[in-house]
C-alpha cells in the first residue's frame, strides 16, 4: 500500500472565543445636594455686543452676587472669577463697589461674603407680588392641617424658585427655603408650571432641559415628559413619585390670578413610607385646591 500523502501545511487550530468584556462599573448615584447647591443658576449673557442699552458693568455685578450661595458663603476673588468667567480684575472692582454700597464685606481682604443689605434686592421683588405677602399664613394653615411641608414656587427658565415655604419635617437631603432652586422637569410644581405654558413657550424650554437621572424613577426623555404634561393639564394637578429623591412623593396644583393665568404652584411633600399616591389624591388634593383657590383670590 502506498503511503498517504502528507497533509497540507495548515494546522487545525480551534478558534478561541474573544475574552468577555469586564462588567461596567456601577453608575454612581447623583447627589442632589451637589446638583442644587454647587451649580450657579442660569445667567443672562454678561455682554451684549452692539446693544447700546445693555449695561455690562451691572450684569457683572449681579453675576458676582449670584456666585454666593448657602454652601459658598465666603469666596475668594479667584473662586468668583472661576465661577462667573470674569477676570480677577473685574471681580475685584465689582466686590469693591458692592462693599462700598454695603452689599458685600470682607474680614481679611482675601475672602468675601454678602451682607444683609443684599436681602433688599430680593425683598423688592417679593414685596411687589401680592401673592407672597398673603402666602405664608395660608401655607402655615394647610401645612399644619396636613402635617406635611408645603411650598409655593414660580418658574424661571428650566428651574423653579421657591417663593414661600412652611416646613414641618425635613424629608429631603437638601435644605429648601425662599430662593432655593430645583429642576422643573422632575418636580411636581415644575410640571404644573410647565403644563400651563402655551406651546410656543413650552417647546423651547423642553429643548433646554438637562435630563439628569436622579433616581431610577426619573423621567429622562422629552417625549415622556410631554405625555406627562398633557396628563397634568387634563387632571389639573401633578404628582411626582420619587423622581427627584428616593423616599419623596409630592403633589402640586396651580395658583391662578383673577384672569385665570397660572402665576405659581402650590405643593405638599411627604415621605413615601407614610402615604401612597392614591391616599395623596384622596386626602391632600382637596385641601391643596382649596388653598390655591384662596391664594388666587388674594393675588
Amino acid at each position: 500500500m502506498s503511503p498517504r500523502p502528507p497533509a497540507s501545511g495548515k494546522k487545525n487550530v480551534r478558534r478561541q472565543p474573544p475574552p468577555a468584556k469586564p462588567p461596567a462599573p456601577p453608575r454612581a448615584p447623583v447627589n442632589p445636594r451637589a446638583r442644587f447647591t454647587d451649580v450657579l443658576p442660569p445667567q443672562a449673557p454678561l455682554s451684549a455686543s452692539g446693544d447700546p442699552n445693555f449695561m455690562t458693568t451691572l450684569a457683572r455685578g449681579l453675576a458676582v452676587i449670584q456666585a454666593f450661595s448657602q454652601k459658598r458663603s465666603q469666596l475668594s476673588i479667584s473662586q468668583i472669577s472661576k465661577l462667573t468667567g470674569l477676570s480677577r480684575a473685574s471681580v475685584r472692582r465689582c466686590l469693591y463697589t458692592l462693599a462700598k454700597l454695603g452689599f458685600a464685606g470682607s474680614d481679611d481682604a482675601s475672602r468675601f461674603f454678602l451682607r444683609p443689605k443684599v436681602l433688599s434686592l430680593g425683598y423688592a421683588y417679593l414685596s411687589s407680588m401680592p401673592l407672597t405677602a398673603a402666602a405664608q399664613p395660608v401655607l402655615e394653615h394647610v401645612s399644619h392641617f396636613l402635617r406635611e411641608s408645603c411650598s409655593i414656587s414660580t418658574l424661571e427658565g428650566t428651574d423653579i424658585i421657591y417663593l414661600a415655604r412652611a416646613n414641618v419635617t425635613r424629608i429631603m437631603a437638601i435644605d429648601l427655603g425662599i430662593g432655593s432652586r430645583l429642576p422643573a422637569f422632575c418636580t411636581s410644581m415644575g410640571r404644573v408650571l410647565l403644563a400651563s405654558l402655551p406651546p410656543e413657550q413650552l417647546e423651547p424650554l423642553l429643548q433646554r432641559i438637562e435630563f439628569v437621572r436622579y433616581t431610577d424613577r426619573t423621567v429622562t426623555s422629552v417625549e415622556k415628559l410631554r405625555q406627562i404634561l398633557q396628563g397634568v393639564r387634563t387632571a389639573g394637578y401633578a404628582i411626582v413619585d420619587q423622581e427627584l429623591e428616593l423616599g419623596l412623593r409630592s403633589m402640586a396644583v396651580p395658583i391662578q390670578n383673577l384672569s385665570g393665568q397660572v402665576i405659581a404652584a402650590l405643593n405638599v411633600g411627604a415621605h413615601a413610607q407614610r402615604i401612597t399616591v392614591q391616599a395623596m389624591i384622596a386626602k391632600f388634593l382637596p385641601h391643596l385646591r382649596a388653598a390655591a383657590q384662596e391664594l388666587s383670590l388674594l393675588s
